[in-house]
């Protein structure tokens, strides 16, 4: 095996990233919100040994710019809850919204969602800045940016101060939620028959946070999760969300394009964590890339195209678009490795069809080639990640 094996993981939203993906015969349309869908895809990612499943969400419909799409979700945290007792080796990573949630309740559900799969939750953070979702809550004032506004910002890294904004209370929630899950030191559950005490009191810890968004002053009612720190993600498309992760996660999602490749993204994101002094473990990074692989219905060039005339339209992604065969994916994969990107998170255009493929005919190539594991060696998300597995408490020695 290669000396730092190719790390690998998907992106599931429901049946898949091509808004069309409904409509194929094996995408199950009618069992889009049947638990049983989730974990059969589940099962499929875990036969494929892959490193993790995130799982989309937000607080608006999805494909809501037209009519062929699927305009519901599940909530993703749920989802992860109840592929946690079905599955053994495979990490999950549920988006939750930051915007309009409270860092509390963020913080219990994540730390249980860390038992009960023991050891495997991790967490992407996004962010909510449309006028339609701040109306779902009644509680701030959002106006929207328009398509070009929201171009010209990516493309140039100046945002408006209301983006601003928003991230700088996304940092500010995650800074809160990681202090809660450091509020219980490690055996602070005692269970004391005796003397009738089920905790050791000094070993729980006011967090005490007072910031802008934010006044928590804890602790958790939840114990330290068996990870001490669930993995914590984004995805980010510039300077602005770069620094961001780097402040606060462990790994970040990026979108190199198919011309440039990661290295200038890299840079980047390294240039980021200079500017915010990261300090500590390095920030992770994970390059996005939507996928239409070559299987018995077609050639991943021919599947797209008539997925494309299905929903009338060409799909467009913020991410880079592969249609082929595996053994090319496997090719573009490892040139990406070698560019500097620690891992990549495939987002499958029909989730049914190429998360098989990527499972069953993608991940033995590469194993093959000598770039990926032939089995779990780690019980834990952080340990499959080679993140460190101990992780000191920040108020063990208060």
């Amino acid at each position: 095996m290669a000396s730092t094996p190719l790390h690998l993981g998907v992106a599931l939203d429901g049946a898949g990233w091509h808004p069309a993906a409904w409509r194929e015969p094996n995408s199950r349309p009618a069992e889009l919100f049947d638990a049983r869908y989730w974990a059969d895809l589940a099962a499929i990612a875990e036969r494929g040994l892959l490193d993790f499943v995130t799982i989309e969400d937000g607080l608006g419909v999805r494909h809501a710019s037209g009519d062929d799409g699927v305009h519901a979700r599940l909530d993703a945290e749920l989802i992860a809850a109840r592929l946690a007792p079905v599955t053994s080796r495979l990490g999950l990573i549920p988006v939750v919204t930051t915007t309009h949630t409270e860092p509390f309740h963020v913080s219990k559900a994540l730390a249980t969602l860390d038992y009960t799969s023991r050891g495997r939750a991790g967490w992407q953070v996004r962010v909510s800045g449309t006028a339609s979702e701040a109306a779902l809550f009644g509680r701030r004032t959002v106006t929207d940016l328009s398509t070009a506004e929201l171009a010209e910002a990516v493309a140039t890294g100046r945002f408006p101060q209301a983006v601003h904004e928003l991230f700088d209370e996304a940092t500010d929630a995650v800074e809160v939620v990681r202090r809660l899950w450091d509020s219980w030191e490690d055996g602070a559950e005692i269970r004391d028959i005796a003397t009738r005490r089920f905790i050791d009191r000094d070993k729980l810890h006011y967090v005490d946070f007072q910031g802008k968004y934010f006044s928590v002053r804890g602790p958790s009612i939840t114990p330290r999760p068996p990870q001490g720190q669930p993995v914590v993600t984004a995805l980010a498309h510039a300077p602005l969300i770069y620094e961001f992760a780097a402040r606060g996660a462990d790994l970040v999602f990026v979108t190199p394009t198919r011309e440039d490749g990661p290295v200038p993204i890299v840079r980047q994101v390294a240039e980021a964590a200079e500017r915010v002094e990261r300090d500590g473990e390095p920030l992770r990074v994970y390059a996005d890339l939507v996928v239409f692989l070559d299987n018995g219905d077609g050639t991943g060039a021919e599947r797209l195209a008539r997925l494309n005339e299905l929903a009338g339209r060409e799909f467009v992604s913020d991410a880079a678009v592969f249609a082929g065969s595996a053994a090319d994916l496997a090719d573009l994969l490892a040139a990406w490795q070698d560019a500097g990107v620690d891992g990549v998170r495939l987002r499958p255009g029909v989730a049914v069809d190429d998360l098989t493929t990527i499972a069953d005919v993608l991940v033995p190539v590469l194993q093959q080639r000598g770039l990926f594991r032939t089995g779990y060696a780690e019980t834990t998300l952080r340990g499959l990640l080679g993140l460190p597995t101990t992780v000191p408490n920040r108020y063990a020695n208060a």
